[in-house]
């Protein structure tokens, strides 16, 4: 394994990268596409929101089959099934033209989705125990640096050529995440001879995982959390003061700030949660989000909010990597890949649910308040963690489930 896993982990970051940017490069612009490109020109809002909402909601449904595939045959088949698929159908979208068969590929998106996740379950696997919290930090990063880029990249194409082409950008780039994935990843530990589980087993398994089911509700909490806000903060940037032309490129800078913020601090987190344990890891990270938020109320000028959301975001960026490596530390490496899995349904339910809730919540109160409810929510979470330390007992509970899995099959 030693000889390998650093070879995995920069062609997996490559990998992630590359299907981030791909993501990022055309979905920020389907309000857009959807009214330039497929003539929507009624109910455009609830076009969006429906174009966008179905393909998380389908992948939250679907995300525990792959996870039950990916741990019978292996995490490297599932990285090249949703890279290829993702690439045909991105190439697909350039020519629809109907907007009922636009959100059909978005299903399709959804349903075949799943190269982060496996990634992720990859690397987690494939590196030994001792860089494990290193090594998740540094594919925090991938995703993060693939947000940055891809609006950017998305901006340029769209503005040169068209929304539609853009389609064909992401189609190009995530096609090379799936050729990375076909040529360079090695996959070991991977044993192939052991029995497929149905996903109402895996259910039954994590369920009995206690640990594992209160880092996925934290999975959930923290991702709504951060999607809360995502309607909110361009809108927000206009009561601070911004120009109405302005705004779209002060709105883009802070959610930039956040990821960058995020590409510099998630490896050191990791490397220190190895050393101080990932829940005390987590809890700081929770906590900066907090009071982060809390901050968020008190500055009504644009730059200090920008500063101040850098600030967060190098706090914030503890919490993802730590949540992987407390997924690896209760759990068995054969139920890894479902895990995963499980945890990607609940970061996309929250990911569907969250910009909802933010919407309902900014029409109702002023978005200064939100910040206070968001910053409350994450330090009763924070406590919690500090309270339950869900990973303190993994070998524990890693046993437990073995002993349930093993119990499923004499059955």
């Amino acid at each position: 394994m030693d000889f390998s896993w650093k070879r995995n982990l920069v062609v997996l970051w490559l990998g992630v990268f590359f299907c981030s940017t791909a993501y990022s490069i055309s979905i920020p612009f389907l309000p857009i596409f959807l009214h330039s490109s497929l003539g929507v020109t009624e109910h455009l809002e609830a076009w969006s929101g429906i174009s966008f909402g179905i393909t998380f909601l389908a992948s939250a449904l679907i995300s525990p089959y792959w996870g039950s595939l990916a741990d019978k045959y292996g995490r490297k088949p599932m990285l090249i099934r949703s890279g290829f698929s993702l690439s045909v159908l991105y190439f697909t979208t350039f020519f629809i033209t109907n907007p009922y068969l636009f959100l059909v590929l978005r299903v399709f998106q959804g349903l075949l989705a799943g190269f982060v996740p496996a990634s992720i379950a990859l690397v987690a696997t494939n590196t030994p125990e001792k860089h494990v919290g290193y090594a998740l930090g540094v594919m925090a990063t991938a995703g993060a640096t693939g947000g940055i880029i891809g609006p950017l990249v998305g901006g340029v194409v769209s503005h040169l050529w068209g929304n539609r082409e853009a389609f064909l950008f992401s189609g190009a780039v995530v096609l090379v995440a799936a050729l990375i994935a076909t040529f360079l990843v090695k996959e070991t530990n991977m044993n192939r001879s052991g029995t497929r589980t149905n996903v109402r087993e895996d259910l039954k398994l994590a369920i009995a995982n206690k640990p594992l089911m209160t880092i996925l509700g934290l999975s959930l909490i923290v991702t709504m959390s951060v999607m809360l806000l995502e309607p909110l903060l361009t809108v927000y940037v206009l009561q601070l003061g911004a120009s109405q032309k302005e705004a779209s490129l002060s709105a883009g800078i802070i959610f930039a700030a956040v990821g960058i913020a995020t590409v510099l601090a998630a490896p050191r987190w990791g490397k220190l949660g190895t050393k101080l344990g990932y829940s005390r890891i987590l809890f700081i990270g929770l906590m900066g989000g907090a009071v982060g938020n809390l901050l968020q109320f008190l500055f009504t000028n644009l730059y200090g909010f920008g500063i101040l959301r850098f600030v967060y975001g190098l706090f914030f960026a503890a919490v993802y990597p730590s949540i992987n490596a407390m997924i690896v530390k209760v759990t068995d490496p054969k139920f890894r890949g479902r895990a995963f899995s499980l945890n990607q349904s609940s970061n996309q339910i929250a990911t569907m649910l969250g910009p909802v809730i933010g919407g309902v919540l900014g029409g109702l109160i002023p978005i200064r308040a939100v910040f206070i409810i968001n910053g409350l929510a994450l330090l009763a979470t924070a406590l919690l963690i500090r309270y339950r330390k869900p990973d303190a007992h993994g070998l524990e509970k890693k046993q437990s489930a073995q002993a349930a899995e093993a119990q499923l099959f004499t059955k």
